[in-house]
């Protein structure tokens, strides 16, 4: 079973991090995530979720605003080919979420370490990053450097690039 968005926290807190987190309606798309913020500081996220032609996968995190040219990204990101977006069962296999709920936060549910995981160096240019805690009715705002550390914690190596066009 894919963790809980409150074991996610407690998972946070063990590490000592702390995240704010703000309840809103489900939000599927940067459009309606932008269409309802509000008030909540930092840098608002984009993330695709990308496989290659041997099964490789990739979360790729990037400010919501960002251009990401998926016909050539394969050749940063260290893919076998062209890239895809990966589909929602192995979404949910692999990160345990569905689509419209793409997070840097699943990275805690990909025990085996499968998801090669990639931040885009402009977004962590920024102090404070946003995401869904593993459900898209909640943002949570996570220090950049705490983001780091919670992706290190879950076994994943973070590989910071400039993806964005």
């Amino acid at each position: 079973m894919p963790k809980t968005e409150d074991e996610l926290y407690a998972f946070l807190a063990d590490l000592g991090i702390t995240v704010s987190t703000t309840r809103h309606p489900p939000l599927f798309t940067v459009a309606d995530s932008q269409a309802l913020r509000g008030t909540i500081a930092g840098a608002h996220t984009k993330n695709l979720f990308l496989k290659d032609k041997k099964d490789n996968f990739f979360l790729v995190t990037v400010d919501e605003d960002a251009e990401v040219d998926l016909k050539q990204i394969h050749h940063l990101i260290g893919a076998a080919s062209r890239v895809s977006f990966g589909k929602p069962e192995m979404l949910m296999e692999l990160l345990g979420v569905v689509p419209g709920a793409v997070t840097v936060f699943g990275l805690i549910n990909d025990t085996q370490g499968r998801v090669k995981t990639v931040l885009d160096a402009a977004l962590m240019e920024n102090d404070i990053v946003n995401g869904h805690p593993l459900t898209n009715e909640a943002t949570s705002s996570i220090r950049s450097a705490d983001l780091l550390r919670f992706i290190e914690a879950t076994g994943h190596e973070p590989v910071i690039l400039k993806v964005a066009a």
